[in-house]
């Protein structure tokens, strides 16, 4: 028997329909443009290269928020002959791309930071700069809270990242106004380019990370541990009814899930007992998981055939189901 797709219930974010999600694109891209006015701002009342750190920060948040709403744009359109399985993974190469700009900028921060050490500087008007780069930093974090709140509901990496990003930069710049503030207090004037280093290698690791996770998304990962586990509970119910499970399959696209398996049932059973517990075993999938396309593979427990497969369980040994293995 072929595979056979499981009737998927539209999720709330709505492949199908119009994406929602733009508009967290738009309020981040609002946010960027408010916060490089206030860290430049402050940059340039104070002469901080610990601002002036921060203020670049913000200018990758503009590029990053504007790349965000494009993809945002192609990942929302409905599966089509050429892309069957939808274009959800164009958010991969947003969250790569924004990895890579907060790469650039760690570096570039870095650079002006041992160029001031080098030649330290007085810092000028720290009180007003001081006010400007926290206002930034408050508009920051009441967007990022609301875009990880986002995220998380629609399972977007895109918002994920976004939201991930400014809130680094809510703590950076925490850490920067602190370094600013004690460098003119003491007028050891080589602690702001220290805390801009501080800074870059926080930014570094940052990127690194969001980088990491598109190239997981892009070779096609597994399902998360706790998704797996669902489904691990619900095929284990199964087993113990005497029906066999093997060759499972999960991996993750943005936003979308897809699981496939191979049922091993009597080969007694009628065609339409066997479209039955399919039917049965595919709609508690979709209860427990959201946005998952399962598909299934019946099979016959006395036909010989049906076991060649199980080879696929030891060759993806993190995805292979409760009791698996031939008679």
């Amino acid at each position: 028997m072929a595979f056979r797709k499981a009737k998927r219930k539209p999720m709330k974010s709505g492949f199908a329909g119009q994406y929602p999600l733009k508009r967290y694109a738009w309020l981040s891209i609002a946010a960027a443009l408010t916060t490089i006015a206030l860290k430049f701002g402050a940059y340039l009342l104070t002469d901080s290269v610990g601002l002036l750190s921060d203020s670049l920060e913000a200018t990758v948040n503009l590029l990053a928020a504007g790349l965000a709403l494009a993809v945002l744009g192609v990942a929302a359109r409905p599966a089509d002959e050429e892309h069957a399985y939808g274009y959800s993974k164009a958010e991969y190469f947003s969250s790569g791309a924004e990895g890579t700009m907060i790469l650039i900028a760690a570096i570039g921060i870095a650079i002006a930071a041992v160029r001031r050490f080098i030649e330290p500087r007085p810092l000028e008007q720290v009180g007003l700069g001081i006010v400007a780069a926290l206002s930034a930093s408050l508009v920051n974090w009441a967007v990022a809270t609301v875009l990880a709140s986002a995220g998380k509901r629609h399972r977007s990496i895109t918002l994920e990242a976004d939201a991930r990003h400014l809130m680094t930069d809510v703590w950076t710049s925490a850490g920067v106004l602190a370094g600013v503030s004690v460098t003119a207090w003491t007028g050891w004037n080589r602690l702001d380019p220290i805390v801009a280093l501080l800074v870059a290698g926080n930014i570094l690791r940052s990127g690194v990370s969001i980088v990491r996770r598109s190239v997981l998304g892009l070779l096609d990962t597994a399902l998360p541990s706790e998704e797996q586990k669902r489904l691990r509970a619900i095929l284990g119910a199964y087993h113990e009814s005497g029906i066999q499970i093997h060759a499972l399959r999960t991996r993750q696209a943005g936003a979308r899930r897809f699981v496939s398996m191979h049922v091993v049932v009597p080969g007694s059973w009628t065609v339409h007992r066997g479209h039955q517990l399919l039917e049965r075993l595919e709609a508690e999938i979709l209860r427990s998981i959201a946005g998952v396309t399962a598909f299934t593979h019946l099979e016959s427990l006395e036909d010989p055939t049906s076991w060649d497969d199980v080879a696929l369980d030891r060759e993806g040994s993190g995805n292979s189901a409760p009791g698996n293995g031939g008679p």
